[in-house]
């Protein structure tokens, strides 16, 4: 499913248009991902929890050349599913 089909049925499941449902669902992932960079997280009982992570500088290697180079530390975004969601999804 891409974002297209999700406005579509976001629209038919709430019974508004397309063009409302594109605002509501723009506006979740702007709210989510501003709140994410600025280090909050978001717990969605029953659904997971949006929140960021950091990975530590290591060392990699070309797998071209074998030459091993420095990865350097960056910041990541972890999702963790919650109860509700793990048990539609494994029934």
């Amino acid at each position: 499913m891409n974002k297209q089909d999700l406005i579509d049925a976001v629209a038919s499941e709430a019974g508004i248009t397309k063009s409302a449902a594109e605002e509501t669902i723009n506006a979740f992932l702007d709210t989510v991902t501003n709140a994410v960079v600025k280090g909050d997280v978001i717990q969605l009982i029953g659904f997971g929890s949006f929140s960021t992570g950091a990975r530590a500088a290591r060392t990699g290697r070309n797998p071209k050349t074998g030459e091993a180079l420095q990865i350097a530390a960056s910041k990541t975004v972890k999702f963790a599913a919650g109860k509700a969601f793990k048990d539609a999804v494994n029934r």
